[in-house]
């Protein structure tokens, strides 16, 4: 593009400042090139011409789009300059508080100077796991992409940490360490980790220090190796340290301190183990006080050491080392205050001999006095030839003093890092490491020396790596992609190294002028200027001869010569040393001893090892100075930084007052350019540095397509055409394989040209609305001046109308007034000529009446004499004719006897009688009910009229007297009044008479009933007497039959049947007199008239049994009745004639069975009366038997009916006595004493018809007995008399063939009952299942009036309570359904086996019967039935079985191996096997038990550590035991819902409390393990499924990406990462929720469980969400809230709800809203604080500094809009972390859920094996 394109009008620019260093300014004309000014417009509308020229003033940087300001990769930018990389990060620490920021591979971290709460374990949780441009750009990020790398290309890794001091280098550090140690934990018990964490404190006290521009500054340089086994686990660490700043030991500057240690020391000296170090304040002694200040704001000293000295414990290093350290330093501190005294020549000097420091010195190290008092004041010099000693001057003896104490402090330091690398060494083999680089930063002060010479020239090295991995890397993202690349020029800093380290380089001629006796600094300036003064990067001052200035990387510094060789010779005296070597403790001597030289040879691999050698010898130590050393250590760090993938961190230090985010822009640049990130993004720029997929870049820039571009379906391609249309110059992209590179400033003319084409479509739907809004303005206005013409219209028509009605009212006024006047005359008039008549018509009235009485006197006297004399002519005749009736009827009734004595001998007469009897009963029952009812009915109509009648009259009598007391002159009308009331006396008296007429008709009509009654009962007793002629003449026929030859056994038989009947003869007697007493008693009763209602729950109840034989279930019957008349009450069954009824049908069916027996008597007696003139044999011993049992049978049927008949008595009695103490209803007692004769009567009826049937069955079996005899003498006599026994075979073929019929009878009769029966039977079960269905209408009709009623929250909590109500009650009935299916297949096996025998049997019998050729006998099959054993619910093992019960059941059980079984079967068997211990009282056995089972779950579920569904299925089973436990313990708490047969299953012994706790323990570690195992489950799934994946399509928008989401960053392995959606996540906790509940895991453990879960959802998407800024915008809180109505939604549909899981999502439901609403006004931030209650304060400002606009139309959250926010919100109470604590586990609550499971029923499949269990 031309420039002429770029620089328009409103385009944004950077312009240089001296003040912030880049100004923004904006376009106010448009540039055409070679113009030489640019017209521009600073920010606070100030003009500003520019000078633009093609050498000196180029062309102002352009700015980037707003939409781009905030990137968290500065790489991501359009314009990659200077200006834009200073606002951007100035934009995110100030605006939005972000501390870190990517810039490519690098991450540039700047200094708040404030506890920032981003550190803790749940952002550590949140960062594992996560590819580095997921998430926002964090120490914990670089840390996590270094241990992925390690993992995954099996290579070391290392991260270089760098700045300037203050910039927070080794917090940076520290917390990249504390990330390894959380992630990569150890395996075993050594916590390595936490000894590496440990370090720490311990390094920061003896190598830190406070200075000017840093409270906590390394003084030293250091390396850590974190060392990993092949799992990843850390198993070591290892540390090497570079120059050590020993000079600070004895020299600080004004406002910095010494080492901490000297003042953690002396701030905890009143400690009683530290008396003997004699150590005061730190302003006492000289090393401590010359910075003037000894405290830092903040920090507590004393408390810092208890953290080293925990720390020195921690690593192992014993106490008495620990005081030898404090010692050593303690006689430092002594050391500094050692005064030397300078004698008067000047040349010698002295110490006091009273020197209590001295004193001190030397008692801490265990010296002599003496000797280090001599050679702190003197040297020894040694020649060639001799040796002597010289004094020293006090300049020089102090010099050497100092020189003692920095070594000594040296050699303390080395001695501490290396027995920490020996407590942090392994025995294990390491696979690979990561190292940790804290170094210093390019350093320039205004005095440099030696050290920052050291410094800068570490940092060359480093920068020179830095740059060639830079430059690696876009090597091989070109190769990749497959686009031309061409060698990108970049600073190479070699030469500058080459002045340095070379062959007679800096350091060389350093090194050769320390080894030259009379060698000084000005010497070596001056060798420097003549070697190096040609060198490019090698300057000598113009005003000095003691300096030289190298030309760095990042700056120009002047190094000042004087104390180069000191420092670099860094002498310390022999003589002192030796002193040192000869003390009496053991690690002072050790700190100076000779070590062997641990060479170090180059390889390939790169060992752990210290960088820095230990302390040489004298003679060793003289031939090796600092720089030397210093040079091989980076030698040795720069080959193991290139053998490892190197991740930078480049500290920044914001400003150098400490202030808290306070941005000094220059400071800031000053250090860009030194540590690199300028010369990143100046290669990134050089190259491609936007860099787009195909999709993400289709997404992002369809809008500028046209609609005939969108045909094709390869993305590529179409990318490709709109490129070359919308970029004309074709080296401004590249198209690789797969994504599309651009030039710099390419994103931001696509983006402007987006933006455009938004804008163009903004106005076009700006235009069509404001024009649809004036259109529809007009319509308004048009429509408000229609409705006031309207309203104005219509306010004239009704002034015109309200005028016509008030003329229309005058009218009517006039009119009525003159009608009211002529009306009041004429009625004056009227009045008095009515007053006249009325006087005139009362007088001839009153003699009408007079006669009238008179008349009718006379009539009355008439009416009683011709009454009377009628009635006594009528008496007359009735007596004459009752006299002839008399004598007919009795010669008729002779006449009507005999011929009923003659029909009597049949049966179907007395079954007629019978029946018509029983339907005449029926039908006067019912017609007195009738009239019964007919009568009440008019009862009440009388009554109603009597009342009415009443009320009439006593209303007219109130009249009457009001109209007395109103008009007492007016006689007339009192008149009227009073003949009036007589003839309503008149009609009164008259309805009284028609009243007594109905009483006289029903008396009249209900005797003709009792007649009825009478008479029907005669007939009856003539039945009765017939019945006994029937019976005598059976008597008559089976005495003939004994006559001819029965045995006398069988008379004897028939003869106590005989008497048993004539005594029931007798009873019958007696109660048919008392039946006629109280029919007596019911005609002397009077009758009184009521109604009354029957209740409609009294039907007629029928026969259970439809059987015709005599047997429990007929008497029962009978019980069943009296029983429902005791419950309904007498009022109830007396008016019950369903009682009688069922009765009734009792007498038929026994009729019925009497004369089917009477045919058979018949047909016996013909058979034997044929074959009377045979001969007949003995009975034998089986038919004794035979009729034995029959009589045997006979009498218990007799005692069963005499006492179901004592009981039937003795309950009419007491329902007799209810009914007479209830004397309220004569009506009531009358009925009942009726329905009590009838239910009498028919019960003896029964018991006639019972005795009856047993006399028939009698003469039934004897007559087969008989009849056996006769076959077997046919069959004997068949061969001899084969011609002569024809007829007798035909007999014995007719008898077969009747037999047959009977058989076949019998067997339709059985079928027609047992259908019928069915039928009743369903009939019944329908009638039973309308009035359940009845029911449950009639229930939900009631909830649905409830649940009206109610609020929608309460409605919809109690429809889910009913749910639960209904789904719990189905899965109790499917439960019984099971349990009783279960145990049919049982009785249903046994059964078959019990058959099988049969078969057996009956196979056997008939071969037997084949086979034999004796005569057959007669025998009563009888089926034996096993009975089924009752069994206790336990089950017994053997001591050795004990094993194999626990291996069966726990160890190699599955799951799925019971999923078909009752659930937590394993549970219920184990507790049968402890309940049948505690019942034979083993102890040991029960405590072996319960022990071996513990042990045993804890070994699967420690092996199975990570199945979920195991974990889920002995959680089940282990709170299952414990229920069980509980359940059955004999407690009274837990035996409330136990059945009477589970309380007897209770434990009989032993209290098993202590194994109940132990139990529900176990149950919770169960339960713990189950939520981690789900939860490592679906937390890989939740920031995917919840954050990124898109459930509503299309909504997410895409934003220019960096570095962090290239190709080479990314977890390519199996083409990236796992990407989950809501579903599977749904589909994932669906499976949890389904194993859970299969399992039989009690519901309430299930809720909390999810509940726990969907904490773990909440935590870790909140989290996520705080930590990314890519995420925090609208269309992801609209997803976000999609997805938790989602979520919400499963729930409900689990029956989850009342759970309380949703209430754990409602923070990020409250992110999700705060993304969505507005966040501009004071009105905004009020809805805010009022919505997001569950977020905290520091969780809503997070959110909102996150949000980022997907486009420019989008606006950003202002900084004063936040402000506002936080002074609203400043009053709560919140908690001060950040995240939400992903570990925090809600309490768990186990509740008691008895089983309603038997025991006793208990189906223990065969596929277990558990053959060795013996039921009990």
């Amino acid at each position: 593009m031309s420039v002429n394109e770029l620089y328009t009008k409103f385009t944004r620019v950077w312009i240089p400042d001296p003040d912030d260093v880049w100004k923004a300014a904006e376009i106010v004309r448009d540039y055409k090139e070679g113009e030489p000014v640019l017209h521009l417009k600073l920010e606070d509308d100030t003009p500003l011409e520019y000078p633009v020229g093609p050498k000196r003033n180029p062309l102002p940087f352009l700015r980037n789009p707003d939409i781009l300001v905030g990137e968290n990769d500065l790489t991501a930018l359009s314009y990659l300059h200077e200006p834009a990389v200073l606002h951007n990060l100035r934009v995110r620490f100030l605006e939005s508080n972000h501390i870190y920021t990517y810039c490519g591979i690098v991450l540039v971290a700047i200094n708040p100077y404030e506890q920032m709460q981003i550190y803790g374990e749940e952002v550590i949780t949140a960062y594992s796991g996560r590819n580095m441009g997921d998430m926002d750009p964090h120490i914990f990020a670089v840390a996590e992409e270094a241990y992925k790398q390690m993992a995954r290309d099996e290579r070391n890794q290392s991260i270089i940490v760098s700045g300037e001091s203050g910039a927070g280098k080794t917090v940076s550090a520290k917390y990249a360490m504390r990330f390894f140690a959380t992630v990569g934990g150890s395996a075993n018990d050594t916590n390595v980790e936490e000894k590496v964490l440990a370090s720490s404190p311990i390094m920061e006290a003896i190598g830190n220090a406070k200075t000017t521009r840093n409270d906590n500054s390394s003084r030293f340089g250091k390396y850590i190796q974190i060392g990993f086994s092949r799992r990843y686990h850390i198993i070591g660490a290892n540390m090497r340290t570079y120059l050590l700043e020993k000079s600070r030991v004895v020299f600080q500057a004004e406002d910095e301190r010494n080492y901490h240690i000297f003042y953690q020391l002396c701030a905890s000296a009143s400690l009683p183990e530290f008396k003997d170090l004699r150590l005061t304040s730190a302003e006492d002694f000289t090393f401590t006080s010359l910075g003037e200040n000894i405290f830092i704001e903040g920090v507590n000293d004393a408390e810092d050491f208890q953290k080293t000295r925990e720390a020195f414990t921690l690593l192992g290093i014993k106490d008495s080392s620990q005081s030898s350290i404090f010692k050593v330093v303690a006689s430092i501190l002594h050391l500094g205050n050692i005064e030397i005294c300078s004698e008067r020549d000047g040349e010698s000097c002295h110490i006091s001999r009273d020197d209590l420091h001295l004193k001190h010195f030397c008692q801490l190290l265990g010296v002599e006095l003496q000797q280090m008092e001599h050679w702190l004041c003197h040297r020894k010099l040694v020649t060639a030839s001799e040796t002597y000693v010289k004094n020293m001057s006090s300049k020089q003896a102090i010099n050497a003093r100092d020189a003692l104490a920095k070594h000594i402090y040296a050699r303390m330091f080395d001695w501490i890092v290396e027995h920490i690398n020996m407590a942090l060494q392994t025995s294990s083999k390491q696979h690979s490491f990561i190292g940790v680089l804290d170094i210093y930063g390019f350093e320039t002060f205004e005095v440099n020396s030696f050290e920052q010479f050291c410094i800068n020239y570490a940092n060359e090295k480093l920068q020179q790596q830095f740059n060639s991995h830079v430059f690696k890397l876009e090597q091989e993202e070109y190769m990749k992609e497959q686009i031309p690349w061409t060698l990108i020029d970049f600073y190479d800093n070699q030469p500058c190294i080459d002045l340095i380290e070379a062959r007679l380089g800096i350091l060389d001629l350093l090194d050769e002028e320390c080894k030259v006796p009379k060698g000084t600094d000005q010497n070596w300036a001056q060798k420097l200027y003549k070697q190096h003064s040609s060198s490019a990067h090698f300057q000598k001052p113009r005003m000095s001869n003691t300096s030289f200035i190298i030309i760095h990387f990042a700056d120009k510094v002047e190094y000042q010569c004087e104390g180069f060789l000191e420092k670099n010779r860094d002498t310390v005296y022999e003589e002192q040393i030796n002193i040192l070597k000869a003390s009496q403790f053991q690690l002072v001597a050790d700190l100076f001893h000779d070590k062997d030289d641990v060479t170090s040879s180059k390889s390939s691999r790169v060992n752990v090892r210290a960088a820095k050698s230990t302390p040489k010898g004298p003679n060793k130590e003289h031939r090796k100075t600092v720089g030397h050393q210093f040079r091989s250590s980076l030698h040795l760090l720069m080959e193991t930084l290139n053998a490892t993938t190197p991740h930078y961190v480049r500290c920044i230090k914001p400003n150098d007052n400490k202030e808290a985010f306070s941005f000094d822009s220059r400071r800031a640049v000053q250090q860009l350019r030194a540590c690199g990130v300028l010369e990143t993004i100046r290669i990134s720029a050089a190259g491609y540095p936007s860099r787009w997929t195909y999709p993400d870049f289709f997404s992002r820039y369809r809008v500028l397509l046209k609609k005939s571009d969108m045909t094709s379906t390869d993305k590529k391609l179409v990318c490709r055409n709109l490129l070359e249309t919308l970029i004309k110059e074709p080296d401004m992209y590249q198209f690789g394989k797969t994504k599309i590179f651009f030039r710099a400033g390419q994103v931001a003319y696509l983006e402007k040209l987006r933006a455009d084409k938004f804008r163009s479509a903004c106005i076009m739907i700006q235009k069509t609305v404001r024009g649809w809004l004036q259109r529809v303005r007009y319509r308004k206005i048009r429509k408000s001046a229609i409705t006031l013409q309207r309203y104005g219209r219509g306010y004239l028509a009704r002034r015109y109308a309200d005028f016509l009605r008030l003329t229309r009212a005058a009218l009517v006024c006039q009119k009525q007034f003159r009608m009211v006047r002529d009306r009041q005359a004429y009625l004056r008039v009227r009045q008095a000529v009515v007053t006249i008549q009325a006087f005139t018509r009362g007088m001839f009235t009153r003699r009408i009446y007079q006669e009238f009485v008179l008349h009718h006197k006379a009539m009355v006297i008439q009416r009683s004499v011709r009454g009377w004399l009628q009635r006594r002519k009528f008496r007359r005749a009735r007596a004459a004719a009752v006299i002839i009736q008399c004598a007919w009827r009795r010669r008729r009734a002779k006449r009507q006897l005999q011929q009923l004595k003659i029909e009597a001998r049949s049966a179907e007469h007395l079954k007629k009688l019978n029946t018509g009897m029983e339907n005449k009963i029926v039908q006067l029952q019912r017609k007195m009910d009738d009239q019964s009812k007919e009568y009440r009915a008019q009862n009440e109509q009388l009554l109603v009229v009597n009342t009415s009648l009443g009320s009439e009259v006593n209303k007219l009598q109130k009249q009457l007297e009001q109209i007395q007391s109103q008009r007492g002159g007016e006689g007339g009308q009192l008149t009227s009044l009073q003949e009036e009331l007589e003839r309503l006396r008149e009609e009164l008296k008259e309805a009284s008479a028609l009243r007594k007429k109905m009483e006289e008709e029903h008396g009249t009509e209900k005797l003709d009933l009792q007649q009825r009654v009478e008479e029907l009962e005669e007939e009856n007793s003539l039945l009765k007497s017939e019945k006994e002629e029937l019976n005598r003449r059976i008597v008559q026929n089976s005495k003939s039959f004994d006559e001819d030859g029965s045995s006398v056994s069988l008379q004897k038989d028939l003869d106590q049947e005989r008497q048993r009947y004539q005594n029931l003869l007798k009873e019958f007697s007696r109660l048919e007199q008392r039946y006629d007493n109280l029919k007596e008693e019911l005609t002397l009763t009077k009758f009184q008239p009521g109604h009354r209602r029957n209740p409609s729950n009294q039907s007629s109840l029928e026969s259970d049994s439809n059987y015709p034989s005599i047997s429990t279930s007929e008497v029962g019957d009978t019980e069943d009745s009296v029983q429902l008349v005791e419950e309904l009450g007498v009022e109830k069954a007396a008016m019950d004639i369903s009682l009688f009824m069922k009765l009734q049908k009792r007498v038929r069916e026994l009729e019925q069975e009497r004369k089917r027996l009477q045919a058979s008597v018949d047909k016996m007696e013909e058979l034997t009366k044929s074959k009377g003139s045979e001969s007949r044999s003995p009975p034998s011993e089986q038919e004794t038997a035979d009729l034995a049992y029959n009589n045997l049978k006979r009498q218990e049927l007799e005692t069963e009916n005499k006492k179901l008949k004592d009981d039937l008595n003795t309950l009419r009695k007491s329902i007799s006595e209810r009914a007479s103490q209830n004397s309220s209803s004569n009506e009531l007692q009358d009925s009942y004493n009726l329905l009590l004769s009838q239910l009498k009567s028919a019960n003896e009826e029964l018991d006639a018809r019972k005795e009856e049937v047993l006399i028939l069955k009698s003469q039934i079996v004897s007559n087969a007995q008989l009849q056996e005899k006769n076959d077997l003498i046919t069959e004997r006599n068949e061969v001899l008399e084969l011609n002569n026994s024809k007829e007798p075979l035909d007999k014995d073929e007719a008898l077969k063939a009747c037999h047959g019929l009977t058989e076949a009878k019998k067997l339709l009769e059985a079928q027609l009952q047992t259908q019928s029966r069915q039928h009743k039977d369903e009939l019944e079960a329908l009638h039973t299942q309308i009035e359940l269905l009845r029911d449950d209408i009639e229930k939900k009709q009631e909830i649905l009036n409830y649940t009206s009623s109610l609020s929608p929250e309460a409605r919809v909590e109690f429809s889910i309570q009913q749910e639960i109500t209904r789904l719990t009650n189905d899965n109790l009935d499917l439960k019984e359904l099971v349990e009783k299916l279960e145990k049919n297949e049982r009785k249903l096996k046994k059964q078959l086996r019990i058959y099988m025998k049969k078969v057996q049997e009956l196979e056997a019998s008939q071969a037997a019967a084949q086979t034999s050729k004796s005569r057959p006998e007669l025998s009563r099959q009888v089926t034996v039935q096993r009975k089924e054993k009752d069994f206790e619910g336990m089950l017994e093992y053997y001591k050795e079985d004990e094993g194999l019960l626990l291996k069966t059941l726990i160890t190699d059980i599955r799951p799925n191996t019971v999923s078909a079984t009752v659930p937590c079967l394993p549970a219920y068997v184990l507790f049968m096997c402890i309940r049948h211990a505690d019942y034979i009282n083993d102890d040991q056995k029960v405590e072996s038990l319960l022990t071996s089972t513990i042990n045993s779950i804890k070994k699967v579920l420690k092996k199975n550590n990570e199945d979920f569904e195991m974990t889920s299925f002995w959680l089940a089973n282990t709170s299952r035991l414990l229920h069980c436990l509980k359940q059955y313990s004999g407690d009274e708490v837990f035996m409330t819902q136990n059945t009477a047969k589970q309380n007897e299953h209770c434990l009989k012994n032993f209290d098993l409390a202590e194994y109940r706790q132990v139990l529900s323990d176990l149950s919770i570690q169960i339960y713990q393990q189950l939520i981690k195992v789900a939860e490592g489950i679906i937390q890989p799934m939740i920031v995917s499924a919840m954050l990124e994946s898109e459930s509503i399509p299309s909504l997410a928008g895409v934003k220019p990406m960096g570095y962090r989401n290239r190709s080479s960053s990314m977890d390519t392995d199996a083409g990236g990462p796992s990407s989950y959606t809501l579903e599977a996540l749904i589909r994932q906790l669906g499976q949890f929720h389904a194993t859970m509940r299969d399992h039989g895991l009690d519901p309430e453990i299930v809720g909390q469980v999810v509940r726990q879960l969907f904490h773990c959802i909440n935590a870790v998407s909140l989290n996520n969400l705080l930590l990314r800024k890519d995420v925090c915008s609208w269309s992801t809180g609209m997803q976000l809230r999609y997805n938790t109505s989602q979520m919400e939604e499963w729930l409900r549909a689990n029956n989850l709800y009342q759970s309380k899981a949703a209430a754990t999502l409602e923070p990020i439901i409250q992110a999700a809203q705060l993304l969505q609403v507005k966040k501009k006004t004071t009105q905004d931030a009020e809805a805010i604080c009022s919505l997001c209650s569950g977020l905290t304060t520091q969780q809503i400002v997070k959110i909102l500094n996150l949000y980022t606009p997907l486009n420019e139309f989008e606006e950003r959250v202002t900084v004063s809009f936040i402000r506002n926010i936080q002074n609203r919100l400043q009053d709560r109470n919140d908690p001060p972390q950040l995240l939400v604590d992903t570990k925090q586990t809600f309490p768990v609550l186990f509740p008691y859920t008895p089983s309603a499971l038997s025991l006793e029923t208990l189906h223990i499949p065969a596929s277990l094996g558990l053959d060795f269990l013996i039921r009990v």
